[in-house]
């Protein structure tokens, strides 16, 4: 059985709760889904998800993957601003440095044998993709690594009309974090749209 599975950083405590406001002051009287929660759907930096062979175990891969790269105990990211995605997603983008790169390198290295190629959703529309994101896909099944690794923490889906619109009065409506700050590592359930939506395993980031 193929089981959809993600790893990811999840933000500090207070960060969490900033994610969760962001999202709601962003979305209104237009809620953004799925809702992010504390107890549910997790703010989260997805490093690599997909669809994967049900003999995969999370903990252990998940320690693999933390001790094959030295992390500091918290990892701070620059905001980059709240961006568009076709279609009708939101992102809270922030920058990309060498160290996140080398996170996915890790990830993808030890994961990639394990994915369950034939669940890659062949059929879907890839037209507003870049090519990068293209080659991503074909090769991962997943839109975001490589060249085309655009980190961010999700803030929901709309439609693509309401989206442009909300990125458009993001300033009027909501104030950004300067930075978010990480302090765990996760193997989650994907859930709607990519969710965390069951914690499977979780390390912090650094030596402790």
């Amino acid at each position: 059985m193929t089981r959809w599975l993600g790893v990811a950083l999840l933000p500090r405590a207070d960060h969490t709760r900033a994610a969760i406001r962001l999202q709601q002051s962003l979305g209104g009287d237009q809620p953004l889904q799925p809702p992010l929660s504390e107890d549910g759907n997790l703010p989260h930096l997805t490093v690599f998800q997909g669809p994967f062979e049900d003999s995969l175990d999370p903990e252990r891969e998940l320690a693999r993957i933390k001790a094959a790269l030295s992390l500091p105990d918290q990892l701070s990211l620059a905001s980059a601003g709240i961006v568009h995605q076709p279609t009708g997603w939101l992102f809270m983008s922030v920058e990309r440095p060498a160290l996140l790169e080398k996170l996915q390198e890790v990830v993808l290295d030890g994961l990639a044998p394990r994915l369950d190629r034939q669940a890659f959703d062949t059929s879907k529309d890839v037209s507003r993709f870049t090519e990068p994101e293209r080659a991503s896909f074909a090769r991962y099944g997943y839109r975001y690594t490589g060249e085309a690794y655009a980190p961010h923490i999700t803030l929901g889906r709309t439609d693509e009309a309401t989206a442009l619109e909300l990125v458009r009065t993001a300033p009027e409506r909501t104030r950004v974090p300067a930075e978010w700050i990480f302090d765990r590592l996760s193997f989650y359930v994907m859930g709607e749209h990519g969710a965390h939506a069951e914690k499977l395993a979780e390390l912090p980031v650094g030596a402790v």
